[in-house]
């Protein structure tokens, strides 16, 4: 395994010698393994050679496999965290844990737990939020990027979307899709005009004129924050059940969610940590009810 020596993002993950794509999910050449490791250079350069490697934690992020026991899996929390962790820039190792064979690995780890886990140095952390809120402490300027909203509001924008989702796609009466359909289409508005609702930082208080409509790309502004990393898997879900279990989709005249999604699908910190549509589908298909 070995560090990347460009700036860019990696292209592909690599398990055990055994290259995975990213687009696709599928692999290039034999079987892979069942653990694979994702190494980021810290702020996209190698570190340099006088810096011992025993000064950089030792980080591993235990996250849930997919249907064939090896591939990402439908969890957006392990999503939350992967993301955190790449925003972050830390070189880090991702082990998928198939759940119906429940490993020896779980068990001397953390007992009990369902992934995502993270190891960091000797400690187990299994709390998703504080894993996050650690990362947070323990990851920070100037080595390392604050990730944290500016805007306390950023941090719930959106908060209704899935439970509403999941009323949505658990309900098998026909007579009341209608009206969960609307509950799902309400909270969706009400994220679409926190996107499109300017900013302070976007407010020229030297302009004679108001600035209508917000243009940024994510959450809190241009970057990506932690409220991005809770928000976006969740709105992949619904994105692909919907279509799928119910030829819903999200409504273009949500233009500031369209924008929204379409920046984050351009970043690979959300793209390439994203679990495959036909594993999403797969983790529904006994969820989703069929109206009868």
């Amino acid at each position: 395994m070995r560090a990347l020596t460009t700036p860019r993002k990696p292209s592909f993950f690599r398990r055990t010698g055994r290259i995975f794509s990213r687009v696709t999910g599928q692999t290039v050449g034999s079987k892979p393994r069942f653990r694979f490791a994702f190494q980021m250079p810290i702020h996209g350069v190698l570190e340099e050679k006088k810096e011992k490697m025993s000064e950089q934690p030792q980080v591993e992020l235990f996250v849930k496999a997919g249907s064939d026991g090896q591939s990402i899996g439908n969890c957006p929390f392990s999503q939350r965290l992967f993301m955190v962790l790449w925003l972050k820039g830390v070189t880090f190792n991702v082990t998928t844990i198939d759940m119906k064979k429940k490993p020896d690995l779980l068990k001397h780890l953390a007992p009990g737990a369902q992934p995502p886990f993270m190891a960091y140095g000797p400690d187990v952390r299994t709390d998703t939020i504080k894993i996050e809120e650690f990362l947070e402490e323990v990851l920070c300027p100037p080595k390392y990027p604050k990730l944290a909203a500016k805007n306390p509001e950023s941090n719930t924008a959106g908060q209704d979307v899935f439970a509403k989702f999941s009323a949505y796609i658990k309900n098998s009466n026909p007579t009341a899709n209608q009206t969960l359909e609307k509950g799902l289409l309400k909270a969706l508005s009400i994220l679409d005009c926190y996107m499109n609702t300017p900013q302070v930082d976007e407010i020229d208080e030297n302009s004679a004129e108001d600035e209508a409509v917000s243009h940024r790309r994510f959450l809190d502004g241009d970057e990506l924050t932690l409220a991005d990393c809770n928000l976006l898997p969740k709105l992949h879900i619904v994105q692909v059940v919907c279509e799928k279990y119910r030829g819903f989709k999200i409504p273009q005249e949500f233009t500031g969610i369209q924008r929204y999604l379409r920046n984050a699908y351009e970043r690979e910190e959300f793209s390439s940590t994203c679990p495959a549509s036909q594993e999403i589908e797969l983790a529904y298909a006994q969820v989703a009810k069929p109206l009868k």
